[in-house]
């Protein structure tokens, strides 16, 4: 495991290979497609395709990607795969003993037309005090770098916060790290890949005949804590150890 946090301290990131063994895939993918369905018949608007100058450059009208937060709040097996040993020892190998659950969320890149995400920083959505918050991102279905794969740029993690960074406008860094360039991280079904949220990703769009499945979660470690006066969800679960953050008021707010 020492191996698995050397790299990621190095690169930024981590790809565990076969996280999940094909019958769990089965099941996750049974209740993704499940949620998928649900949030179609809603109503709501579903479609999480970004606007601004930096997405306008790599989509083109029409794109779309669904999505929705906390997957863990529609299905139970969604919740054991984050309590899933082999997911928590490759987190843990990263974080530490205590692991705590910031939200999930699901995205679906329909075939054809599967909107990209430009490359950014995740730390403006959610900044912590100790910036120890990291993203994994279980892979439900093939992600090939046709279909609009996650791309990153290994040891970018090492600019620290970079403000405005955030992928929804253009912003002068991004000339130095055009998403055409960056490294193209394909998976298999099962893959979990983890990466620092100061390293900077993006995808493109997904023009392939197939649809990508992904469930990203946020991650912090138990003696880290959300940055006050952030509005995004924080679910403070835990899923290996402690939280050694929370107050009583905290564990009773409704996220």
């Amino acid at each position: 495991m020492s191996d698995i946090r050397n790299f990621f301290e190095e690169h930024g990131y981590h790809h565990a290979k076969a996280v999940f063994a094909p019958d769990e895939v089965a099941a996750l993918e049974r209740d993704f497609d499940r949620i998928v369905r649900q949030l179609t018949a809603s109503g709501e608007d579903i479609d999480a395709t970004w606007s601004g100058g930096a997405v306008e450059r790599i989509a083109r009208p029409g794109d779309r990607i669904l999505h929705t937060h906390n997957v863990q709040k529609y299905s139970r097996t969604w919740l054991n795969a984050f309590l899933n040993p082999r997911f928590l020892d490759v987190a843990g190998a990263i974080l530490g003993p205590d692991i705590i659950l910031h939200h999930s969320k699901l995205f679906q890149k329909p075939s054809e037309n599967g909107s990209p995400f430009p490359m950014h920083q995740d730390w403006p959505n959610f900044p912590t005090l100790k910036d120890t918050m990291i993203a994994g991102i279980v892979h439900v279905s093939e992600a090939t770098d046709e279909m609009g794969c996650l791309r990153v740029y290994p040891g970018s993690h090492r600019l620290g916060r970079v403000e405005g960074l955030d992928g929804r406008d253009w912003h002068d860094a991004l000339a130095d790290y055009p998403i055409e360039n960056a490294v193209p991280l394909e998976a298999e079904p099962g893959d979990v890949v983890f990466f620092h949220y100061f390293t900077l990703h993006g995808s493109m769009p997904n023009r392939s005949a197939s649809t990508r499945k992904t469930v990203l979660c946020q991650l912090y470690d138990g003696s880290d804590r959300v940055e006050p006066g952030n509005p995004h969800p924080d679910e403070r679960m835990v899923l290996r150890g402690w939280n050694h953050a929370i107050s009583r008021h905290e564990a009773g707010l409704a996220a």
